[in-house]
């Protein structure tokens, strides 16, 4: 085991400089940078994401199984909270944690920019990013487009509208060699295979991608558009074959985003999965008054990453999870 750092000291040096960089858009932009906890009472209950829990000890000692807490998968809730208070604009860069295998492009501690903007739209926000990412990585302007139209162009079916045996057929088609598609009762989970696969393998190779609309069944925590009850008003970005941000218009309704929370904690137990208790904290501050808003979370690794030129996340970081 080396006690050597995983970077080098000119990717730490890289690090450095692109931190500076963000600050300053933001500081430019009057935007205004916050910090919030990293450990809490209540923590996400989407079941593809996987937190850390501890216990706290409030007796100081003994046997007794002490209160629950739980890192932070992101610090979303405790920033709308700031929000729905009156912060107006803000960002964060902090460290977050997610318990799942580190590899290539994934750390469990790992380092995120989160920023909201009231008064924007998911397109203000595609902008915006697009600006970030203009200054950071000297990028040309990036490419937009639907889910559904990149869905159309790479896999074939339309995935709003179509059957979930056409997306077994389109599995099939592709020769993906996944047997267990043809057992699948779960749409989503075949188009977040499919669009993994065939999607985001094919875009934001040489220009960054975003794209926005999503299925309206995984809205997450953004509006399900006006427009269109088939779409939520979420977007996310790849430029590298990577992805690097996930944005959304966010949900102001306490009781819809309350109704999610326990939909998901539903599916957990079908999936013989452990329920997570939900944030009430955010529900309040919702009920509130959450000003209509854009936010993204955007990984500050990956982002170093495509700058640096590499291609292992721990070669970004001063110490990964195998050495820290």
């Amino acid at each position: 085991m080396s006690w050597q750092p995983s970077a080098s000291i000119e990717n730490l040096t890289l690090r450095a400089n692109i931190l500076a960089q963000i600050r300053q858009f933001f500081a430019d932009k009057k935007v205004l940078e916050v910090d919030t906890p990293a450990l809490s009472h209540a923590t996400v209950t989407d079941v593809h994401l996987v937190s850390f829990s501890t216990e706290l000890n409030e007796a100081g000692g003994g046997n007794e199984k002490g209160k629950p807490l739980y890192l932070q998968t992101s610090p979303e809730f405790a920033m709308k909270r700031l929000l729905a208070a009156g912060s107006g604009s803000i960002y964060q860069i902090c460290k977050a944690f997610r318990n799942e295998e580190s590899g290539r492009f994934h750390n469990p501690e790992f380092t995120m920019l989160e920023w909201y903007r009231p008064g924007f739209d998911h397109f203000d926000l595609m902008n915006e990013m697009d600006e970030l990412l203009q200054r950071v990585l000297h990028t040309e302007q990036a490419d937009m487009i639907s889910y559904q139209q990149a869905f159309i162009e790479h896999v074939g079916p339309d995935p709003i509208h179509c059957h979930i045996d056409e997306l077994k057929q389109a599995v099939i088609k592709h020769e993906l060699h996944a047997d267990w598609a043809a057992r699948e009762t779960d749409k989503d989970i075949l188009l977040q295979y499919l669009f993994g696969e065939l999607v985001e393998t094919n875009i934001g190779q040489q220009r960054p991608c975003f794209v926005y609309h999503f299925p309206a069944s995984q809205a997450a925590l953004a509006k399900i558009s006006t427009k269109d009850k088939g779409v939520a008003e979420r977007f996310e970005l790849y430029y590298h074959g990577i992805e690097l941000a996930n944005g959304f218009h966010e949900l102001t309704d306490a009781d819809e985003q309350e109704r999610r929370f326990i939909e998901d904690n539903q599916k957990r137990q079908v999936l013989g999965l452990e329920t997570k208790p939900i944030d009430h904290h955010l529900i309040s501050a919702l009920a509130s008054g959450l000003p209509d808003c854009a936010g993204v979370a955007l990984g500050i690794d990956r982002l170093i990453m495509i700058a640096g030129g590499v291609d292992r996340i721990d070669s970004i970081m001063a110490f990964g999870i195998n050495n820290a």
